[in-house]
């Protein structure tokens, strides 16, 4: 299989797994814990474990788009910021 037409670089290979693996460990944790105890947050409305995890995806797409727009393809600390942001969202969201 050819993919020489993806640039496949490490930090978005990182990006990807990361993803996948939140994906996998939210899965298992809903298997254990069902529900996720909905709560209302900084938004006024209520969010699941689920819905955080997708906000915090969803943002770190968009954090990472424009750290590629913006400054370059080094995005080490695009990962770091969207690392950030996420638990910021788990937190208040």
């Amino acid at each position: 299989m050819d993919l020489s037409w993806m640039a496949w670089t490490w930090p978005t290979a990182t990006f990807f797994i990361v993803i996948a693996l939140l994906m996998i460990s939210m899965g298992v944790w809903e298997y254990f814990s069902p529900g996720g105890h909905p709560r209302v947050g900084i938004l006024r409305f209520e969010t699941t474990r689920g819905d955080r995890l997708f906000v915090s995806l969803l943002g770190s797409a968009f954090i990472h788009l424009a750290w590629l727009g913006l400054v370059g393809p080094n995005l080490w600390w695009a990962l770091a910021l969207s690392i950030v942001y996420a638990i910021g969202v788990f937190r208040l969201v």
